[in-house]
């Protein structure tokens, strides 16, 4: 057995190290496009769990120095900022693959990220809920910030071990540090997941973006991201008929699925939402980020849809324990026009890529839209090419 020396060393040692990750610096890829800058590294990973949420720090217990509660994944994080500073409602997925939010907070949004000593706690509401996740941040008018995620529980109506009811669970607080649980969110759809509020009061009514689902995994009849209006937060019934926004279309990146992203940022031109979009593959599954806008005094109507997709995966980004997988469902846009995209990969770690406003207003409403057809996706290409080679003179 290790003496109590060789213990206080190796609790130095993974300090120490923990120590080196947390204040590490990022810094941007060599990655071009005009639309948004990437970075080296990770923003958040499993490894940036705290080492008390981990260990057992008394030599009479833990002689090994073994870790007790493993952290398995730091993903799809909810993002805000207040009072100058970033904070991320990060998905932290345990070793036993129950997932629990906690907070992480840097000074400029892109390193530095630690989180506060202890996960939050939810209010303990519903006894059948067995797993929370993925939660979106709003700053609302009415003056609280809302967190809507997802409420997972066991569909005891199938013999499939697997099956599984997703709901769309709320909270608010004034702090990121006290949470009030509401009911959850009621619609017409038996299935709910990928649940957005909007920030603003919507003819006097709370606006959602939903995404209906027949089944967990699986769509069925789900159109796409839908929007609806609720009367009474504190009774969260979806009061409307849900209005499909960005439906899913054959043979384009929201093929099998797709959903809300983050919360919609509010520019000169039009709500710009931050969305993914799913598609199958022979290696199965492939989720990537996408971009569409609403009108401002509209939310559910369309007015622009670039083509195709905005962020995927790249590099290490691929690999993970979902691979080939971006998702994003949290975003800051400041009051100085910078913007902060945060997303996961391959549902392991967290990313940042950063950009602003006025390069996203300029890429989607100026990038066309998906023709839909070979040929004619072609004939955009060829339309191109023609005003380069004429403004180049050749």
């Amino acid at each position: 057995m290790p003496t109590i020396e060789e213990f206080n060393k190796r609790v130095q040692l993974e300090t120490e190290k923990y120590e080196k990750l947390i204040t590490r610096r990022n810094k941007k890829t060599e990655d071009y496009n005009g639309i948004y800058d990437r970075y080296e590294y990770p923003v958040l990973t499993a490894a940036h769990a705290p080492l008390i949420w981990r260990y057992d720090f008394n030599y009479e217990t833990n002689p090994y120095f073994m870790e007790r509660l493993g952290v398995n994944a730091a993903l799809n994080s909810g993002a805000i900022e207040l009072n100058g500073k970033f904070y991320l409602v990060v998905r932290v997925e345990g070793n036993d693959r129950k997932s629990f939010f906690a907070v992480a907070e840097s000074d400029n949004g892109i390193d530095n990220f630690r989180f506060w000593d202890y996960p939050v706690l939810l209010p303990d509401t519903n006894p059948e809920e067995t797993n929370v996740y993925d939660m979106r941040l709003t700053k609302h008018e009415d003056g609280w910030i809302y967190g809507v995620f997802c409420s997972e529980s066991k569909d005891t109506s199938s013999s499939d071990l697997s099956a599984a009811n997703a709901q769309a669970g709320i909270v608010r607080t004034k702090d990121l540090k006290t949470w009030e649980r509401l009911p959850n969110l009621k619609s017409k759809s038996p299935q709910q997941r990928n649940v957005v509020l909007h920030p603003e009061f919507v003819d006097g009514k709370y606006a959602f973006y939903t995404r209906p689902q027949d089944d967990f995994i699986q769509t069925g009849s789900g159109g796409g991201v839908c929007f609806g209006l609720v009367e009474d937060i504190n009774n969260p019934v979806i009061c409307t008929e849900e209005k499909v926004i960005s439906p899913r279309v054959y043979h384009t990146l929201t093929e099998v699925k797709n959903g809300a992203g983050a919360v919609p940022i509010k520019t000169p031109k039009g709500w710009i939402h931050i969305a993914h979009g799913v598609r199958n593959t022979a290696a199965g599954l492939r989720y990537v980020i996408y971009v569409f806008a609403t009108d401002l005094k509209d939310p559910s109507k369309l007015i622009a849809s670039p083509s195709g997709l905005f962020i995927a995966p790249h590099g290490n980004e691929r690999v993970g324990d979902v691979s080939n997988v971006v998702f994003t469902n949290g975003a800051i846009a400041r009051e100085n026009g910078d913007v902060y995209i945060y997303y996961a990969s391959s549902d392991t770690r967290m990313h940042v890529a950063t950009t602003t406003i006025d390069k996203l207003m300029d890429y989607t409403f100026n990038t066309p839209s998906d023709a839909l057809r070979s040929v004619d996706c072609v004939k955009q290409r060829y339309e191109l090419i023609e005003k380069n080679l004429k403004h180049l003179g050749k």
